[in-house]
């Protein structure tokens, strides 16, 4: 099946063709290590963790790249804080990272090169800017790109350079020719946050680093790169300013940005403070039911956070978990049933036609709760077969996981054994109409082991009060 996505650089929903038939390059722009990820951070990387995933499943070979920016102002700024290196807080950030990630069952990405790892190739391009005119190095040392000497510059941003000027962000400095100009290249003495180069000690500036280490690993131009809205401007179109005047093609053929995440519809960011990292919304909250709520609007709307909406994702993960232990169940008991396969297409088919469809995970969401609204109806009717299209539990299970990154449950609770056999009892007596001792085994079952016996078609079912 063919897959359509929003491309940021046209505008319009494009049908993708790959450079190169049967693979795709995909690059995502990763954090700054100085602080704990936070939530903008997760509605990114699951965002094109669900990219991936989707691709992957129409049997393409996915390169995914996702880099750390392991050098910064805010690094610098945080280690002298906290007297320690650059490097050592950077490696616990890194470290915390996949912690928090990993636990969203985000993928991890086939390489993670770091800027500290990549100082010659970045040289090399900056002097490439430096002698084909598109950069220069100013009086305090700093090396800039020549905004004006790039003629297709605010094509990602739909924006005309006098505008990007008036608002945007733009790194102030009296040594630039322009205020557009940004930084390739920064002086800088200190020695754990500086390297010898041409221009003398220094470091990379923000946005080249990114020019490098996509077309490095990808080559250029490549097929998709990935990040938040935020990184339209300037981040994202910086980059295509240096990558193309670096090496006189274009640099990326598809660019994908993720919405925000928004807090009472205001944009969730650590500067404004009203930011929740990973670790303290998994206090409350389990990472399940953050992958399911951030799923739970297509990639490209704002998204507001809140606890009411992470509880709604916890009870709708909850009811799908219970559309599996049904099925279980069912499989589990000996009762004849008379079932009618439903026609309908198998779940996974219908989520990965959603998703082709621009990433719509609310559509794959809600086929999930359909599939789970089948199994409750077919159970109250004595017509449900666990393996029948529709309603198929391997079905589900592997459509949750591998194209969402959902986890349904296929083994179902495990009731301690005694209870079970109480149960059996149970169900004894009330076939030989001996009601009062059936409903003392009830009470028995409740008090001692906190389940309540549920009468159903299919015979009594242990569930948890």
């Amino acid at each position: 099946m063919d897959i359509f996505l929003t491309n940021t650089l046209s505008g319009q929903l494009e049908k993708f063709e790959p450079l190169n038939p049967g693979c795709l390059g995909l690059y995502v722009c990763g954090i700054t290590p100085y602080d704990s990820p936070h939530l903008g951070h997760a509605r990114c990387y699951v965002t094109f963790d669900i990219v991936r995933r989707t691709f992957e499943a129409a049997g393409l070979e996915v390169r995914h790249i996702q880099n750390f920016t392991d050098m910064d102002d805010k690094i610098i700024a945080r280690a002298v804080e906290q007297n320690i290196s650059p490097k050592e807080l950077s490696e616990r950030f890194i470290g915390e990272y996949f912690e928090t990630l990993d636990a969203l069952g985000v993928l991890r990405a086939h390489e993670y090169p770091r800027v500290t790892g990549h100082i010659p190739q970045i040289i090399e391009a900056v002097q490439g800017l430096i002698q084909n005119n598109h950069a220069y190095q100013a009086a305090n040392g700093d090396v800039y790109f020549s905004v004006s000497r790039f003629k297709g510059y605010g094509k990602l941003s739909k924006r005309k350079t006098e505008e990007l000027i008036a608002g945007a962000r733009v790194e102030v400095s009296e040594h630039k020719k322009d205020p557009l100009d940004f930084a390739l290249w920064k002086a800088e003495a200190k020695p754990d946050s500086s390297w010898d180069s041409p221009w003398g000690r220094g470091r990379p500036g923000w946005h080249i680093e990114c020019s490098v280490m996509s077309t490095q690993y990808l080559g250029q131009p490549f097929d998709i790169h990935g990040g938040g809205l935020d990184l339209i401007f300037p981040h994202h179109e910086n980059e295509i300013a240096q990558s193309e005047a670096w090496r006189g093609s274009a640099f990326c053929r598809y660019f994908m940005h993720n919405g925000f995440v928004t807090i009472n519809k205001e944009k969730m960011s650590k500067s404004l403070g009203n930011f929740f990292t990973l670790k303290d919304i998994y206090k409350k909250f389990s990472p399940q039911s953050v992958r399911y709520y951030l799923l739970t609007e297509q990639y490209r709307r704002p998204i507001d956070f809140s606890d009411a909406a992470l509880k709604e994702a916890e009870a709708a993960l909850s009811r799908l978990n219970e559309a599996a232990e049904l099925l279980l169940f069912v499989a589990q008991s000996k009762l004849p049933s008379s079932s009618s396969s439903p026609d309908k297409k198998f779940l996974y088919d219908q989520i990965f036609e959603s998703l082709a469809q621009d990433f719509h995970t609310p559509g794959a969401l809600a086929a999930l709760q359909s599939w789970a609204g089948e199994v409750f109806d077919l159970f109250k009717k004595k017509k449900l077969e666990p393996g029948q299209a529709g309603v198929s539990l391997s079905d589900a299970v592997r459509a949750a996981k591998n194209l969402l990154g959902l986890e349904i449950s296929a083994d179902g609770p495990a009731h301690p054994a005694e209870a079970g056999e109480l149960a059996a009892q149970r169900q004894s007596h009330r076939q030989a109409k001996e009601f009062q001792k059936a409903d003392d085994l009830r009470r028995e079952i409740e008090t001692r082991f906190g389940l309540l016996v549920e009468d159903t078609p299919y015979g009594p079912r242990l569930r948890s009060l």
